[in-house]
């Protein structure tokens, strides 16, 4: 999507233009509504398990679905109606009586909405965007006043949706194809002495986790502010049986001690959150050992307002808007990075963080792009 006005320039009709331009911008709006409806309910579907329980057993009627997910019939009847009117399932015969209708998950739907496996699962961006909006009234107000808004305003939702809506990708794409793109640092994960990675910023895990798995030498150390998500992060680990080389730290990037003791240390998506992000990267630079290596993996933005090279600039500023600026502003002298952070913005705090140079690594995705920071 790229930066374009909202109405077009004006032609030999004026207000004809201008009233072609509304009535555009009135249907991209109620267009947006219904994605918000879509949005939240499928966020019901996925909390309930209604959408498991189709993709298993359906078609199925209100009442079967209801009992078969512990849920209200009544409720659950109203949501699998406006489910099938906008498209999301499918019922076999919509003239049968209410009680009678039964509904079925679409087979192009089933991998979406159910398969925690597949890159295409989406309902942790439903369960996100539920979260990055519960705190919206202390957004406003930081608006308002200015401040941030501390992360955990942002509930269970948005921690446990974040971490899902990764998790499928640090698992299989971070030790299978985005550190082998870089060959000197594959090649020391894979040697010996075991290897050991310092994980900053690392949620839920899942990144650690994925590290561990591809590597099954290597001992990271995954290291996060935020309480709640390193216990989450535990559990992970432990239901994973990698427990043994993967510890968490509840703690400040910043002060992350253990310096020079690492082979790797990597930031995923989190650098951008951080209200002192050249204190974090200072940390970064101390913690490597002097031959390892450091790098950041941040959104792909444009590299200049307006350039038009990210298709998903629009949902960048999304997410700062409502998230990653107010959490970036939490603190006396945030940096107010947020979530469209340029690569020029990152090499500029890696200077004053002490590294020599910033490479953009070789490495294809849609949503990420890959730093090394050089020392």
């Amino acid at each position: 999507m790229t930066l374009t006005t909202v109405s077009p320039p004006l032609g030999a009709d004026p207000a004809a233009d201008v009233a072609a331009g509304r009535a555009a911008f009135v249907d991209r709006l109620m267009r947006s509504a219904a994605g918000v409806f879509d949005i939240f309910t499928i966020h019901v579907g996925d909390q309930l398990g209604l959408y498991d329980a189709l993709a298993r057993g359906g078609p199925l009627t209100a009442a079967a679905l209801a009992a078969r997910t512990g849920t209200q019939e009544r409720y659950v009847r109203e949501w699998l109606e406006q489910q099938a009117v906008t498209g999301i399932l499918a019922v076999e015969d919509a003239s049968a009586d209410a009680a009678a209708r039964r509904y079925a998950l679409p087979p192009a739907h089933v991998e979406v909405l159910t398969d925690a496996e597949s890159l295409d699962f989406l309902p942790p961006l439903a369960q996100s965007l539920a979260g990055a909006v519960r705190p919206l009234r202390y957004v406003l107000e930081a608006f308002r006043k200015g401040g941030g808004v501390p992360y955990g305003a942002y509930g269970k939702e948005f921690r446990e949706g974040q971490a899902r809506t990764n998790r499928a990708m640090f698992l299989h794409q971070l030790g299978q194809a985005w550190l082998p793109a870089v060959p000197d640092v594959h090649a020391r994960l894979r040697a010996a002495p075991p290897a050991r990675v310092a994980d900053l910023g690392c949620g839920a895990g899942w990144s650690s986790i994925g590290i561990a798995r591809c590597y099954p030498a290597v001992h990271v150390d995954g290291i996060d502010v935020d309480a709640p998500s390193v216990e989450l992060a535990h559990a992970n680990a432990v239901a994973y049986g990698v427990a043994d080389r993967v510890r968490f730290l509840s703690a400040d990037a910043r002060e992350a001690r253990l310096p020079g003791r690492y082979d790797l240390v990597i930031a995923l998506e989190a650098v951008h959150d951080m209200t002192d992000p050249v204190g974090a990267l200072r940390a970064m630079h101390r913690l490597a050992r002097a031959d390892g290596a450091v790098i950041v993996v941040d959104e792909r933005v444009d590299e200049a307002f307006g350039d038009g090279t990210s298709e998903l600039e629009w949902m960048m500023y999304g997410w700062s808007v409502l998230h990653c600026l107010p959490v970036g502003m939490a603190e006396e002298g945030a940096a107010g990075t947020g979530t469209v952070m340029r690569p020029g913005t990152l090499r500029g705090y890696a200077l004053e963080a002490g590294f020599r140079d910033v490479e953009v690594l070789p490495v294809d995705h849609a949503q990420f792009r890959f730093y090394r920071l050089h020392r």
